[in-house]
């Protein structure tokens, strides 16, 4: 940590990052290591600019008193690496098996949760994958939430249009169900058509408080977010995920993540996807 109190543009002490763990911690339930040092400095370092502040202490009592700024704070150290149909194999299960079953079994009621969203790639993945297997039509009552705890990622999310350079990794049956490329000074550009959107909810919220929303759920992604967290708050959430989840519902979690001690109440179904009995 000797590195921490290097010459910078803002003095930054051992002092100063303990404060701001101990606030993400609480608030987030965001455990930074040690090794996160630098990307939090140069986050931060971005907010005194844009604020006009000098030092980190006045800066810690503008986020105390400002509540903009403190939704900044926290929108400054999430980090929101996202990208369509990662983890292909996620979705795969969700167009192969457990699309044909809700058919099967004529549920037509269908509810999915993105957890942790980002920018929203993710739940339009989901929603382009329905919509390719028809559960998108009038004929279902289908409805996905997104929820995320950074708001400047929400507001992307919400408007739907990206790069076109992700229709490398979009199949192209999606691409022709879900996404419009633009014309002219936006041809460069990809936009979700408004049936995807029109099929998901943006929501911001705060995994570690109450959830405002009710199940029971079919299916929640929760994946790459619960390694911000620390071991008893992961196996919280995944507790949580459990009560909200109906009897043969699914929860995917990341390729690096694992559900330890829940285990025992669900059946593991491989490659980081788990059902409830």
């Amino acid at each position: 940590m000797s590195q921490i109190e290097e010459q910078r543009e803002f003095e930054f002490t051992l002092e100063d990052f303990k404060h701001i763990q101990e606030f993400m911690l609480k608030e987030t339930g965001i455990s930074l290591s040690e090794r996160k040092t630098s990307m939090v400095y140069g986050r931060l370092a971005r907010r005194l600019r844009r604020t006009g502040l000098d030092n980190f202490k006045a800066y810690f009592d503008r986020v105390s008193s400002d509540l903009d700024e403190r939704v900044a704070f926290i929108n400054a150290l999430t980090t929101n690496k996202t990208q369509f149909f990662r983890e292909k194999h996620h979705f795969d299960f969700l167009s192969n098996v457990l699309v044909p079953e809700w058919q099967q079994e004529k549920r037509k009621r269908i509810r999915l949760w993105s957890a942790g969203c980002s920018t929203g790639e993710e739940p339009y993945t989901i929603a382009s994958t329905l919509a390719v297997s028809g559960l998108l039509s009038p004929s279902y009552d289908c409805k996905i939430l997104a929820t995320d705890l950074d708001t400047q990622v929400l507001d992307v999310a919400k408007n739907g249009t990206y790069g076109i350079d992700v229709t490398k990794v979009i199949p192209e049956q999606m691409l022709r169900h879900g996404f419009i490329r633009g014309r002219g000074t936006k041809q460069e550009l990809l936009k979700a058509k408004p049936l995807l959107q029109k099929a998901i909810s943006f929501k911001q919220l705060n995994l570690t408080m109450p959830w405002p929303h009710k199940g029971p759920l079919d299916v929640i992604f929760c994946r790459n977010v619960m390694i911000y967290f620390e071991k008893d708050m992961q196996q919280q959430l995944i507790y949580r995920f459990w009560e909200m989840l109906r009897s043969g519902g699914v929860l995917f979690i990341g390729h690096s993540e694992s559900i330890g001690e829940m285990g025992n109440r669900f059946e593991n179904l491989g490659q980081t996807m788990f059902r409830k009995p």
